[in-house]
């Protein structure tokens, strides 16, 4: 298996120099150059496999040739060892809970997949690796957590001051050890945007060795399909027309979903489901994509302005908006349909959703037709949003013990501005 740059304009690469690399020499991200369907076998088999058997079958062939199948199964034995059950809240509307990993958000399978897979890759060499991620609140808690005390590997992360969560800050900024805490003074797209130019720097790369833990990295956001095909097998056999409505802000989550749908999973279409920050809904109903400062709301998660991973989505689609507006829909919702829609949920399913499951929830709601089947992704445990969850629902909702234990510690974090000088003085000192 080779990998080439949605840019096209640098060479194909194996898969360690795709991951170490993160970002191609183009400013491209790296795509697998063919993706193989799953058998026939596999499908029948899915209602019954767990969720590491699934990722095995997967990143076999994803990532074919590139790395001996007992390591492989290995890593995905370490690094999904957590439940991502289906949970039906009527008959044509079900929510997959993705929170049930270490840090309580969907970015656990991609964060541990690819700590575990550069583990191997870089074992053995004298030279460390500098893994560099922006974060609009999960991303970074869930690479801390699977990178923590990794030998050889140091973790930056850049998060936006004031625009993530108090339990996320905490999470983000109490590890201490391999993982630096970055608080910049801006938005989520400046973070993006300094680590984005971090791996364009002559000077900076022959001085230190740079990756990235974000979905620019085809090893974070490639395992995030795994899940797809595990809420499709938990409907049983034939379960019919489905739609999976997905939470979306950098829109790696999306693109897995396109990737599984490739590799044969009969999915009807996709909701990409968005906050105001709804530029790929923008361009999914008239063709324009206008990327643009992104807007604080109450799901901080999908406060992007300019998601990365929408080259991908028309790399996978032939730069078509007429292919791509065909498999996906669009849907926006602002903070106000999102504290209604969390309301509804709880009052007539006794559900608490977070600000995020909710936006994937009300796209179901406006746009699931009769006679199909809805998933919306519960992309973060509630309690992470416990803010915004107790003061909509008027409830004193419970924290669970492994968010609890991170209230308490001392946060650690680096105060910078988003000049990139300074940043780049900072990882070089």
């Amino acid at each position: 298996m080779r990998y080439y740059s949605t840019n096209l304009k640098s060479p194909e690469v194996g898969l360690k120099e795709a991951v170490l690399k993160g970002l191609a020499p183009d400013n491209g991200l790296y795509m697998p150059d063919y993706i193989s369907g799953l058998s026939t076998e596999f499908f029948r088999k899915l209602p019954e496999l767990s969720l590491p058997e699934i990722g095995f079958e997967v990143t076999k062939l994803l990532f074919e040739d590139e790395i001996d199948l007992k390591t492989l199964k290995e890593i995905n034995e370490d690094a999904l060892s957590f439940e991502i059950p289906l949970v039906s809240l009527s008959e044509n509307i079900k929510t997959l809970e993705l929170f049930h990993g270490p840090t309580c958000a969907f970015k656990d399978v991609g964060g541990r997949f690819i700590a575990r897979l550069m583990a191997h890759l870089t074992r053995g060499e004298d030279n460390e690796i500098n893994v560099l991620t922006a974060t609009s609140g999960d991303t970074g808690s869930a690479v801390a957590s699977g990178f923590y005390n990794v030998e050889g590997i140091n973790v930056f992360i850049l998060f936006p001051k004031g625009k993530v969560s108090h339990i996320q800050e905490q999470q983000l900024t109490t590890y201490g050890g391999n993982i630096t805490a970055i608080e910049i003074d801006g938005t989520f797209d400046d973070c993006q945007k300094l680590v984005k130019t971090a791996f364009l720097d002559k000077e900076l790369n022959e001085k230190l060795t740079l990756t990235s833990a974000n979905s620019i990295n085809l090893a974070r956001f490639l395992p995030q399909s795994f899940y797809y095909f595990s809420g499709y097998g938990q409907l049983g056999q034939n379960p019919g027309e489905v739609v999976m409505a997905v939470p979306s802000g950098n829109f790696g989550n999306l693109t897995a979903g396109l990737i599984a749908k490739k590799m044969g999973l009969p999915i009807k279409r996709f909701i990409a489901a968005t906050n105001v920050n709804d530029v790929v809904p923008e361009y999914l109903n008239d063709g324009e994509f206008n990327p643009r400062p992104s807007i604080k709301t109450i799901a901080n998660a999908m406060d992007v302005g300019n998601p990365s991973n929408f080259a991908r989505m028309l790399d996978l689609f032939e730069n078509s908006h007429e292919k791509m507006s065909a498999e996906i829909q669009g849907y926006r919702l602002n903070d106000e349909g999102i504290r209604s829609y969390m309301k509804e949920i709880y009052e007539q399913y006794h559900y608490v959703a977070d600000p995020h499951g909710a936006v994937g929830y009300g796209a179901l709601k406006e746009l699931l037709k009769e006679n199909e089947t809805g998933i919306f992704f519960e992309t973060a445990h509630p309690a992470k949003f416990k803010d915004v969850v107790d003061d909509t629902l008027k409830i004193d909702s419970e924290i669970p013990e492994r968010l609890k234990v991170f209230l308490n510690k001392e946060k650690k974090a680096h105060n910078l501005g988003i000049d990139f000088n300074e940043f780049k003085s900072f990882l070089i000192g």
